[in-house]
C-alpha cells in the first residue's frame, strides 16, 4: 500500500497573531516569529490613528510580541519610545501569558506638517529621543530597564542595538506592516491592517563565538577594529535581511512557510506557537484603588458634570464615578 503524502498545505499552521518559536541548529540560531492580523485591526480601529501613526504603532506591537513572549515568568514586557517629534509617545505592553496592549500619543498639527512635507518615516516622526524596553517581574520586585537612544534608525534597528548593549547577543530583527484593502460579502470597500516580524539570536554553545565589532565610540572616535563575524552567523544574518514586508505581511504565506523557506537547508524546527489577545489590564476597582489616594480638593477637580470620568489611553473604555464614592468618612 503506497504512503500518503502531506503537502505543505495539509500541515496545520499557527494563523494569525500567534507567535511561532523556532531553532535552525545548523546555524546556532533561536528566534520568534509572528503574523498579526485581528489582534492589529483591533487596536488601532480603536483609535482611528492616521496611517503614518498606525504603522508605527504596529511595529511597536510585533517588536513587543515578539519579545514578551519569551518571558519565563509571570510579568510584564513594555516597549516605549519618548522622543521629540510629532508622534512623541508609543507604548506597547505584553502581560504574560498572553495579554498585549498599546497606545500612540501624537501632535496632530505637527503630524499634518510632516506628512504635508513627505516626512514620514520613522526617525522623522519619532525625532530624537529614547527607546525603552522595560521587564518587571512583578510581586515588589524592582523592573529592570534597558534604554538606547532614538538616533535616526528604524526601530528594528535600534532593537538590535539594544540587544548588542545589553545581552550582548548578536540578534536581528526584521518588521513589517501592511495596509489592505477589500470587500466586505456585501461589497463594500473594507480596510485591514497586517503585520509581521522575526528576530533571530546566535546562541551557539561556545560563548567566544558570539564575539561582535566593538560600538563607535563616538567623538570622532572612526577607528578600524580587527573583527571576523562568525560564519554561521553571518549565513543567518544575510538570510533574515533578504525578507521583504510582502513575505512578512501576506496572509497566504504563513510564518512557518517563511521559515522553511529561509532555512530549509540548514533544518529549520518549529515549536508549539504562543497566543497573544487584545486584552488591556484596566479595571474599574483599579482605576477606584487609584482615585482613593486623591485628596478631597483632586476629587472636585475630577468632577464634571456630577460625575468622575477616566477614560483608558489604551482600550478606551471609560469608567464612571459618583464624587460620593470618593468622600472621607
Amino acid at each position: 500500500m503506497a504512503e500518503a503524502t502531506v503537502e505543505l498545505s495539509d500541515f496545520n499552521f499557527a494563523g494569525d497573531d500567534r507567535v511561532v518559536p523556532f531553532q535552525v541548529e545548523g546555524l546556532d540560531v533561536r528566534g520568534r516569529a509572528v503574523q498579526l492580523g485581528p489582534l492589529l485591526n483591533a487596536i488601532l480601529g480603536r483609535h482611528d490613528y492616521p496611517a503614518p501613526v498606525a504603522r508605527l504603532l504596529a511595529e511597536a506591537i510585533v517588536l513587543t510580541a515578539l519579545l514578551g513572549t519569551s518571558l519565563k515568568f509571570d510579568g510584564k514586557f513594555t516597549v516605549q519610545t519618548k522622543g521629540d517629534g510629532p508622534v512623541d509617545l508609543l507604548v506597547a505592553d505584553f502581560t504574560t501569558p498572553d495579554s498585549l496592549r498599546a497606545y500612540a500619543r501624537y501632535d496632530e498639527d505637527a503630524l499634518a506638517a510632516a506628512v504635508a512635507e513627505g516626512k514620514t518615516s520613522p526617525p522623522e516622526l519619532l525625532g530624537a529621543g529614547v527607546l525603552a524596553f522595560t521587564i518587571d517581574h512583578g510581586h515588589g520586585m524592582q523592573p529592570y530597564q534597558g534604554i538606547v537612544p532614538l538616533d535616526g534608525s528604524s526601530l528594528e534597528e535600534i532593537a538590535g542595538v539594544y540587544f548588542r548593549q545589553s545581552e550582548q547577543i548578536p540578534t536581528k530583527v526584521r518588521l513589517g506592516v501592511a495596509e489592505l484593502l477589500d470587500r466586505d460579502e456585501a461589497g463594500k470597500p473594507r480596510h485591514n491592517w497586517r503585520a509581521g516580524g522575526l528576530v533571530a539570536q546566535f546562541l551557539p554553545q561556545a560563548p567566544e563565538r558570539m564575539r561582535q565589532p566593538d560600538l563607535h565610540g563616538g567623538d570622532g572616535d572612526e577607528r578600524e577594529h580587527d573583527y571576523s563575524e562568525d560564519d554561521a552567523w553571518s549565513e543567518a544574518r544575510v538570510m533574515v535581511e533578504t525578507i521583504d514586508t510582502d513575505e512578512l505581511t501576506d496572509p497566504q504565506v504563513p510564518i512557518e512557510r517563511l521559515l522553511f523557506r529561509l532555512f530549509h537547508e540548514r533544518g529549520v524546527r518549529v515549536y508549539k506557537p504562543q497566543s497573544v489577545l487584545d486584552r488591556c489590564s484596566c479595571s474599574r476597582e483599579r482605576l477606584k484603588g487609584i482615585l482613593d489616594s486623591f485628596s478631597a480638593e483632586e476629587i472636585e477637580a475630577s468632577e464634571q458634570d456630577g460625575e468622575i470620568a477616566v477614560t483608558c489611553e489604551f482600550c478606551s473604555t471609560t469608567y464612571r464615578f459618583s464624587p460620593e464614592e470618593f468622600t472621607a468618612a
